[in-house]
């Protein structure tokens, strides 16, 4: 709300905070948050302890059903490890939320979806700064997976014992250096070109917005060659 002009300090931030039923300050990383202004604001007389006890209790029950105050022998979620997050249920219902939540916007021909069965024999080409870097593929406020779980388009493909060729055309989403003549090269010998695009959080996130939606760098110059 500071940064909004809202309030002018982190202590009329606090008091409006708690006034308006905020419990909980999203303050990772940060050496002085907001909430570390409660203790000032309660000896002004600005927020009274009653509504204190009222905002934090919830905050307790929930940490309570978490198990986080009991003996780690006594917490079932204390075992939970990659063998239970990564398992083949888990992976497949995240697959099947994938799968159901594409968006397709135009699909010329019925060039979409692609059949398995078709793919050994079409030569694809997988271009664009999001088509084989996995750090990119995932948003702001991401969790940090194993590499072996990422699957990037080219890698997807590949599995499905596709024939690819890939090019970046350009290392980074910024793309500011970009290789029109190793793009051209790769695009001109296959059958089917997938042209992989974006921002990703080296371009924007929390904090750091855009002024509009063009694609960053030379990255419309990369899909105009490839329809080219």
């Amino acid at each position: 709300m500071l940064g909004h002009h809202y309030t002018h300090s982190f202590l009329e931030t606090a008091v409006a905070s708690v006034n308006a039923g905020c419990n909980l300050e999203l303050s990772y990383g940060l050496r002085k948050n907001v909430f570390m202004h409660i203790p000032q604001a309660l000896a002004m007389g600005n927020i009274t302890l009653q509504m204190l006890r009222e905002r934090v209790r919830p905050l307790f029950y929930t940490r309570m059903r978490l198990g986080e105050f009991d003996p780690p022998a006594m917490n079932p979620y204390s075992s939970l490890d990659l063998s239970v997050v990564q398992s083949p249920e888990h992976r497949n219902l995240s697959l099947e939320a994938a799968v159901k939540s594409f968006v397709l916007l135009k699909n010329v021909r019925g060039t979409l979806p692609l059949r398995a069965q078709d793919l050994p024999g079409l030569h694809l080409a997988v271009v664009g700064p999001f088509a084989d870097n996995p750090r990119v593929l995932f948003g702001d406020y991401a969790p940090v997976p194993e590499p072996q779980y990422i699957y990037t388009p080219r890698r997807g493909l590949e599995m499905l014992g596709a024939n690819v060729s890939f090019t970046a055309g350009c290392s980074k989403p910024r793309c500011q250096r970009y290789s029109r003549a190793e793009l051209v090269r790769v695009v001109q010998a296959a059958d089917m070109v997938l042209v992989c695009l974006g921002t990703g959080v080296d371009v924007e996130t929390e904090a750091k917005d855009r002024s509009d939606l063009s694609l960053p760098g030379h990255q419309l110059e990369l899909l105009q060659d490839a329809v080219q």
